[in-house]
């Protein structure tokens, strides 16, 4: 696999704002991965980033303890190279922000909580092209089994309409937990986590384990083209206060995106393996860090990248442009393009108020292995 030309090596010199970054933290993000891949690889992506060829960088992350700023930055660059990834449409790349939300929840159904999180599903299979059927949608990676093969998975409205009921729901605990608030659940789906206080005591957190696997369409955008919010002015924010404005319309705006979230529980501390203002472990399978972390494009990108993102007018972080080394753990339906990126802003309301917030245009520069860059000295 040859390293696609989208990419255009760059020095460190070239990145806005590189020296005065806190390398230190992103190194402890790259680390986490460094030892996950021990258990089990990464797969490569396809803009060619072999990643075999993060090897000797993974190792050395395993081995070296950088104590300060200075050290964490001479690991990356000692090991890298940047180069610049435009968006296809040869401008600037875009960033969103993503969280952990924290709500209310009970473990069983009752006047308050109505409103389920389910676990997958026995009757939902993966699907690939060993057992893809000729006639259905070459996107969806999920499927029904039926005696006669897989046919395309209930959506989100059918679900919520009853789909599963007295099949699936009856008598096999697919309700992990119950909410009271629609709205509040569907955020949750979004943010493929949520960190649950149930009102047993118990603190327990849901993640994504896979989806009824049609295309993801935003609330935002279906209401930014019904004319009901400027575009320019959809926000989660906004969007949460047009459904609170507009309770009788909620399941209209919602059903119209068909992809519906299935989730596992885990424990907090199975999450938090080193810190409990950790993240939950997503699609790289190492927690998130809050600032740190980024979810890309899968079928582009390999997973524990680093990319320098360049985002100015983003500023919601920390009151100044946001300039940051991030490290590629996690993806999402709506994370597509080369220069795409959804960053995790950690856990609880307040990081849900700069996630909500965040979409702004960026510069993506992805730290390249020296040893896929020809010429690249050491």
């Amino acid at each position: 696999m040859s390293l696609s030309q989208a990419f255009r090596e760059k020095s460190f010199d070239d990145l806005p704002g590189w020296d005065e970054d806190d390398h230190l933290a992103a190194f402890a993000a790259f680390r986490r991965s460094a030892f996950h891949i021990l258990a089990k690889p990464y797969r490569s992506g396809g803009l060619g980033v072999d990643f075999n060829a993060f090897a000797e960088a993974y190792a050395a992350a395993r081995t070296v303890s950088p104590t300060d700023r200075r050290e964490a930055r001479a690991f990356f660059e000692r090991h890298f190279i940047p180069a610049h990834i435009a968006a296809e449409s040869g401008g600037a790349g875009l960033v969103t922000g993503f969280y952990e939300p924290v709500v209310d929840a009970s473990p069983v159904r009752t006047e308050r909580f109505t409103v389920p999180l389910l676990s997958r599903p026995a009757d939902l299979v993966d699907i690939d092209d060993g057992n893809r059927p000729v006639a259905m949608d070459p996107y969806l990676a999920f499927g029904r089994a039926t005696p006669d093969g897989p046919v395309e998975y209930f959506d989100r409205g059918e679900i919520e309409r009853g789909a599963l009921a007295g099949k699936d729901l009856a008598g096999k605990g697919l309700e992990i937990a119950w909410l009271a608030d629609k709205v509040d659940a569907f955020f949750i789906h979004v943010q493929g986590s949520a960190r649950l206080t149930m009102t047993d005591g118990r603190l327990c957190r849901v993640t994504y384990v896979a989806k009824s696997g049609q295309r993801f369409t935003g609330p935002g955008k279906i209401l930014g083209e019904l004319g009901e919010i400027p575009l320019e002015a959809v926000t989660m924010q906004s969007v949460r206060a047009w459904f609170k404005a507009h309770p009788q319309r909620i399941d209209e705006i919602l059903w119209r995106n068909r992809s519906y979230i299935f989730f596992r529980e885990i424990s907090v501390s199975e999450a938090a393996v080193d810190d409990p203002e950790l993240g939950p472990i997503a699609a790289a399978k190492v927690p998130l860090t809050p600032g740190r972390s980024v979810a890309v494009d899968r079928l582009l990108h390999t997973f524990g990248t680093p990319f320098y993102i360049d985002g100015p007018s983003l500023t919601a972080f920390d009151n100044k442009p946001f300039r940051r080394l991030m490290i590629a753990q996690d993806t999402g339906s709506a994370i597509t393009g080369p220069a795409r990126g959804d960053l995790f802003t950690g856990t609880g309301d307040a990081a849900g108020e700069i996630a909500g917030a965040v979409r702004n245009p960026a510069d993506f520069y992805a730290l390249i292995p020296r040893r896929l860059v020809p010429g690249a000295g050491r």
